[in-house]
């Protein structure tokens, strides 16, 4: 089962925590550090699909087309 992406994002917090405390020893910390760059990785693709899917919007014939915001 695929995990969301704010249980990850609260499991990443979680570990960043961990190891800003300074009291995580050397080879659980690199192990932490290993997970977390796992987990960041699986939040930016899941903002990356999100930002992709709201990008798209339906116009009135059905279609599918690219959204670009005007600054």
């Amino acid at each position: 089962m695929e995990k969301s992406f704010e249980d990850a994002l609260k499991e990443l917090e979680v570990i960043v925590k961990d190891l800003e405390s300074g009291t995580v020893e050397l080879d659980l910390a690199i192990d932490k550090y290993t997970e977390a760059m796992k987990l960041a990785k699986y939040c930016n693709e899941k903002l990356e699909n999100a930002t992709e899917k709201v990008n798209k919007i339906l116009t009135e014939n059905k279609e599918l087309v690219d959204f670009d915001v005007q600054e």
